[in-house]
């Protein structure tokens, strides 16, 4: 019975650690798996408007590498945060590092979504932090 409260306690010890370290990044998970399923579903409407076949084990297999992928970053920008954040007093560092990641989601997921709606829009996230044109091109598919 003692074995089992040992065990208790240690896995208690690693589990409070690592809640600690993921409860700032929690909302960043939360975003993560809406920008990863909105890509998906917009992906297959543009996949079907190119006439494409779409096979449920490509569209989940590179839905579950995103989903790995994401929490890989989410966990390396919490590292950068508590790493250089907190000894440079930069608190907004793991979400400037995730603003560049989600960046590059949102821009698939603007594609995708132009293109199942018959347009070719090319938008740049980016730009909109720089304060200029957002959308570069806009042309009609007929």
């Amino acid at each position: 019975m003692d074995s089992r409260n040992v065990i208790g306690a240690i896995m208690t010890t690693i589990m409070s650690g690592f809640m600690e370290f993921i409860e700032p990044l929690k909302w960043f998970l939360l975003l993560g798996f809406f920008l990863i399923i909105a890509d998906l579903r917009f992906g297959i409407a543009a996949s079907r408007k190119r006439g494409e076949q779409i096979r449920a084990s490509r569209a989940g297999r590179r839905t579950i590498n995103k989903m790995i992928d994401y929490t890989c970053w989410i966990l390396v920008a919490g590292s950068i945060g508590k790493a250089f954040g907190n000894s440079l007093n930069m608190t907004i560092l793991p979400a400037m590092t995730l603003i560049v990641v989600f960046g590059l989601e949102i821009n698939s997921l603007f594609s995708n979504y132009c293109e199942a709606k018959g347009k070719s829009i090319k938008v740049n996230v980016f730009k909109l932090l720089k304060k200029t044109d957002v959308i570069d091109e806009l042309n009609d598919k007929k």
